[in-house]
């Protein structure tokens, strides 16, 4: 399991570095191959490739005569691109997927359990205050998929 948010810096040929707590890991699940793709978020989603294959047998089951379904497929299969850590435990960030997400310098990975999520600094602060902002209008209800969450 991926956890945690840690903040990255893309080097000038397009590469970030793993950090060092997931290098080991991911070596081991997955040889160190990761597939990178868009969130319609404007973030990009970086899984395992063991993960990946999982997700994407799903959704290619998936009714692509509904609307909503073949247009997710296209955004995310369409622009998956394999990646790999180099010996240094870099991966290179395809140029198209960098724009994208509006990454350029500063960066964070956000860990989601089986996966990765890759945001513009400066996007994932806005967005965390948007969240906690609507989290505090809310008012504490909790959809039917929440209520039987406990700590």
């Amino acid at each position: 399991m991926f956890r945690g948010v840690t903040a990255l810096n893309v080097d000038a040929k397009g590469r970030m570095a793993m950090p060092a707590k997931y290098r080991d890991r991911l070596q081991e699940s997955c040889e160190g191959r990761l597939v990178l793709t868009v969130d319609p978020e404007r973030c990009l989603l970086l899984f395992p490739e063991p993960e990946w294959e999982q997700f994407e047998r799903k959704l290619t089951k998936l009714p692509t005569m509904n609307p909503r379904v073949k247009r997710l497929q296209r955004l995310w299969m369409g622009h998956a691109a394999e990646v790999e850590l180099d010996a240094n435990g870099r991966l290179l960030l395809p140029p198209l997927l960098r724009e994208y997400a509006g990454l350029d310098k500063k960066i964070v990975l956000v860990g989601q359990g089986g996966k990765f999520e890759l945001w513009d600094e400066q996007t994932w602060n806005d967005k965390r205050e948007v969240w906690l902002e609507e989290e505090l209008e809310s008012g504490g209800d909790l959809s039917a998929d929440l209520d039987t969450l406990t700590f």
